[in-house]
């Protein structure tokens, strides 16, 4: 849904003291992109006319990392003064937008239709806040209600009195606000409280002062609103995201054989019928197709695999395009660039780096092949390698169809192998090989009889 005078606000300068680390809390990775990240996709989609980040600690770091993305603007907030200065900051650097939304930076797991319910409240002229009932409110803002249970205040841990710890009903860190009446408000906060900052949540008790309705959204599930603070509500989140992510795959007819044991840091896409066995990491954009078997503990990054091909164990691809029917592994490797045709084989401890490998092709045993188009139904023996670099240029080497490369050759590029060539074990190649011709380098066996190893000498 689009709302034309909607406007974002996120506070991300927060310095993540708990996380002990010298990298900004909000770059810190959840399911492999930055906390930020989850965020900014997830206000995206609806569509505001502008999203703006408070940053602080480490501004540049943050800076860099979203350079690419224009509709991001950033305010720096030094010193820190708290959330509503944050808020202020931003407030004063945007103008022209009706509703204002306000999203902590580091709970990235709040789902977009709640944002929506938020700023439908406020265009109605309302304060909208999102509150959780949480089983350990511990170092939370408590929300606070009259008896009639509308909300009245929001009261920071560090000043709640005994009665008011014992609330279990928090502030997540979000709301949505006629973005008049919220510039109003910040400008008036104070700072007299245990943390001498200025508090957003302040002004909750001005829209109440004000006469303006408050309407408390309360989420629909406690994981929606986990804020990270330290490396163990990291890891918290990471499973919940992983837990959904891998029960979204299952209920589109994917199996896993264990879905606690996957983790996708990225976007996977499969077809019908596919099979995923234990512990394997997908990171990028990963397409499986109709079929597709991934055997346990691969790594597989920005690769797309064709219908009916399988992947066996503990291989590792990264930017390969894998076509119907091929087999790869066990312990495999695609480099970026390499393209295996329908029905070809890479076997164990195999490494393709910028090839293509023909259709039927077999690459089985102990191989490295960087830089080479390698046509159909070639055979590539054990100990093969292609030498294509000299220690400054990198050069092709091409073996036609049907050619047979035997074990233990050395393929110094540039160099081409004609159709039908047999190449013989144990060769190194510089120059062409003719097609239909056998060719092989091997010294004949020096042979002296009745040799005898010198003796070692007694110390």
């Amino acid at each position: 849904m689009a709302y034309s005078s909607l406007q974002v606000i996120i506070m991300a300068a927060g310095l993540g003291k708990r996380m002990k680390s010298h990298l900004p809390k909000v770059l810190h990775p959840l399911a492999g992109r930055p906390l930020l990240t989850h965020i900014l996709t997830t206000v995206r989609s609806l569509l505001p006319k502008r999203i703006v980040a408070v940053i602080g600690n480490d501004a540049k770091a943050v800076r860099e990392t979203f350079s690419d993305q224009p509709d991001l603007i950033f305010v720096e907030q030094d010193p820190p003064r708290g959330t509503g200065d944050a808020a202020r900051l931003a407030l004063s650097a945007t103008s022209g937008a009706d509703v204002t939304l306000v999203i902590n930076g580091d709970c990235p797991l709040i789902p977009p239709q709640t944002m929506v319910e938020l700023v439908e409240h406020a265009r109605q002229d309302r304060l909208a806040w999102l509150t959780a009932r949480v089983s350990n409110p511990s170092g939370l803002g408590r929300v606070i209600r009259d008896q009639t249970g509308k909300v009245t205040a929001i009261v920071e841990e560090y000043d709640a009195d005994d009665a008011q710890k014992k609330i279990d009903e928090i502030n997540v860190g979000v709301l949505a606000a006629p973005t008049d009446k919220l510039a109003r408000w910040v400008g008036q906060l104070g700072c007299d409280n245990a943390q001498r900052e200025y508090y957003l949540t302040d002004v909750l008790a001005m829209a109440v002062r004000d006469g303006v309705a408050v309407e408390a959204v309360v989420a629909q599930h406690e994981d929606d609103t986990r804020g990270i603070n330290d490396r163990a509500q990291l890891a918290e989140a990471e499973r919940i995201v992983q837990r959904r992510r891998a029960q979204a795959l299952m209920r589109e007819g994917v199996t896993l054989a264990d879905p606690a044991r996957i983790d996708i840091r990225g976007k996977l896409t499969c077809g019908a019928d596919v099979f995923i066995d234990v512990g394997c990491i997908f990171e990028g954009d990963v397409s499986l197709g109709n079929y597709v078997s991934v055997g346990a503990y691969c790594i597989v990054r920005d690769t797309t695999i064709g219908e009916h091909a399988e992947i066996k164990p503990f291989s590792y691809l990264d930017g390969a395009i894998v076509a119907r029917a091929a087999l790869i592994g066990p312990y495999a490797r695609l480099r970026p660039g390499t393209n295996v045709d329908q029905e070809a084989h890479v076997g164990n401890f195999v490494e393709l780096k910028a090839t293509r490998l023909g259709a039927r092709s077999k690459a089985n045993h102990l191989a490295y092949l960087g830089d080479a188009v390698i046509g159909e139904d070639v055979n590539v023996g054990a100990g093969t390698i292609t030498c294509n670099y000299d220690g400054e240029n990198k050069y092709k080497t091409i073996i036609e169809d049907r050619a047979f490369i035997g074990s233990n050759s050395a393929l110094i590029a540039p160099l081409t192998i004609g159709q039908d060539a047999v190449v013989g074990a144990g060769s190194t190649l510089s120059d062409d090989v003719e097609e239909k011709s056998l060719t092989f380098t091997r010294t004949r066996p020096i042979v002296k009889s009745g040799w005898q190893r010198l003796a070692k000498k007694k110390e």
